[in-house]
């Protein structure tokens, strides 16, 4: 049996997938690319904006006509998607005969047997759990860096967001499940770590009474093999002294925040159900920077949300011109069926979103490429991505660059190098969000 998996969406649904992945190789079933000579074809699903929804549904139907006139015997579909439009997915694609929620990923083989014998399903649990797997990951990343998810859901409700709905209520989990984790990560050759969840920083309310991401940071760091940890979506208004202590205390850590701001309108923010001010993000960005002075700072932005004004829009890119975040990104605004904000009155019109998006990026393509000028003649070190083909040029990443969201350092050299490996490099330019560099005399790690 030959199963096809295509994972859509974000990083924690690719630890998902992973996961699934391992479950799957536990029980002796192989896996191709190709859609022809599938067996089994199995989609974990994203449907957060209109966009990702889309691509889900196009994915589905696609693989659908694999079902009809190909080798697939079962198709199955999991993820966000399979949890929010359960009954229609079954109802409107007949090919589709299992359909798994978000915490029910841990029976995608008794889902796989059930499909293949012919049964036509929904399996879903409650979200209140988290799903219990114990086989390995199959890491899909390319073995040097992986993703951790230390948690599951969001609590804070933003109006525009459907995740709550569909991922449940925060539930961190437990902290020596995640240290075995990551011990078998490193044990497979991970020497990058990278903590996800919907919200990294509030990590142990639930089960220790208090935040305790420090101290996942300090037993992580003691893992032999691990080079680097990353820290994605930290809600800013949770930053707290001791997560920022072990950031200045541990150098394992990589000196990079992700925090998604999402606006710098005190009325938008409000109306967005987010819980600070363009007060507060001030202070906690120069905070951060006076404690951390290496500090990378990544942002997201939401554009168009509605009954923002050009004024508002105005002072998102004034509070950018100030703040100068070494990375961001931005959003039109979706407006998702059963958020708050998609009930709410003077929704912005697509045309003007998207100039407002285009505004933005072009101010910030104007301060990544003033960051990247300020780093020429720099030594840094870098982790190897690979190499590009027919050149002496390899892909690479410095601690301020997360995987497939950020820039790269582009490493002119002579030198045989390994994915995975750590040098030291000179920049010698930089082109837009990306830098240029070679290889400085003692490259070595």
């Amino acid at each position: 049996m030959k199963i096809l998996f295509i994972s859509l969406g974000c990083d924690k649904n690719l630890v998902d997938s992973e996961e699934m992945l391992g479950l799957l190789r536990q029980k002796g079933y192989e896996f191709t690319d190709d859609e022809t000579g599938a067996d089994v074809i199995i989609i974990n699903t994203c449907c957060f904006i209109n966009d990702a929804k889309e691509e889900s549904v196009q994915t589905i139907l696609e693989m659908a006509e694999y079902k009809k006139s190909g080798s697939c015997k079962a198709l199955i579909v999991t993820g966000c998607m399979a949890q929010r439009y359960r009954r229609e997915i079954l109802d409107e694609v007949e090919e589709v005969d299992m359909v798994l929620g978000t915490t029910a990923y841990d029976k995608i083989v008794e889902a796989v047997e059930k499909a293949l014998e012919g049964s036509r399903e929904v399996a879903l649990e409650p979200l209140t759990e988290l799903p219990k797997t114990e086989a390995g990951r199959v890491v899909t990343t390319g073995g040097h860096y992986a993703y951790l998810k230390i948690a599951e859901g969001c609590n804070k409700c933003c109006t525009y967001c459907i995740i709550p709905k569909l991922r449940g209520r925060y539930r961190s989990v437990p902290m020596e499940q995640l240290v075995s984790q990551a011990r078998a990560l490193a044990e497979q050759g991970v020497k990058e770590l990278i903590l996800v969840a919907q919200e990294t920083t509030v990590y142990g309310m639930d089960l220790y009474g208090e935040k305790m991401l420090h101290v996942l940071l300090e037993k992580l760091c003691r893992i032999s093999g691990i080079r680097w940890i990353r820290i994605l979506y930290c809600y800013p208004e949770e930053i707290y002294d001791g997560l920022i202590e072990v950031m200045k205390r541990e150098p394992k850590i990589c000196h990079y925040l992700d925090l998604p701001i999402q606006h710098a309108s005190n009325a938008v923010l409000k109306r967005m159900g987010r819980r600070t001010t363009r007060e507060d993000l001030t202070e906690i960005i120069e905070k951060l920077r006076r404690e951390i002075p290496d500090i990378i700072l990544r942002t997201t932005l939401i554009a168009g949300f509605p009954g923002e004004t050009k004024e508002q829009h105005e002072e998102v890119m004034e509070f950018i011109d100030e703040m100068e975040f070494d990375r961001l990104g931005v959003f039109t605004y979706s407006q998702e069926e059963d958020t708050p904000a998609a009930a709410m009155p003077d929704q912005v019109d697509e045309e003007t979103k998207l100039t407002w998006q285009e505004e933005l990026m072009e101010l910030q393509q104007e301060i990544a490429f003033d960051r990247g000028q300020d780093m020429v003649g720099r030594i840094v070190t870098v982790m190897v991505e690979g190499k590009v083909a027919d050149e002496n040029v390899y892909v690479s990443r410095t601690y301020g660059d997360a995987p497939n969201v950020d820039g790269f350092l582009f490493l002119h050299t002579d030198e045989m190098l390994v994915t995975g490996d750590f040098v030291r490099a000179r920049v010698t330019g930089a082109a837009e969000y990306d830098l240029i560099g070679e290889i400085a005399d003692e490259f070595t790690e």
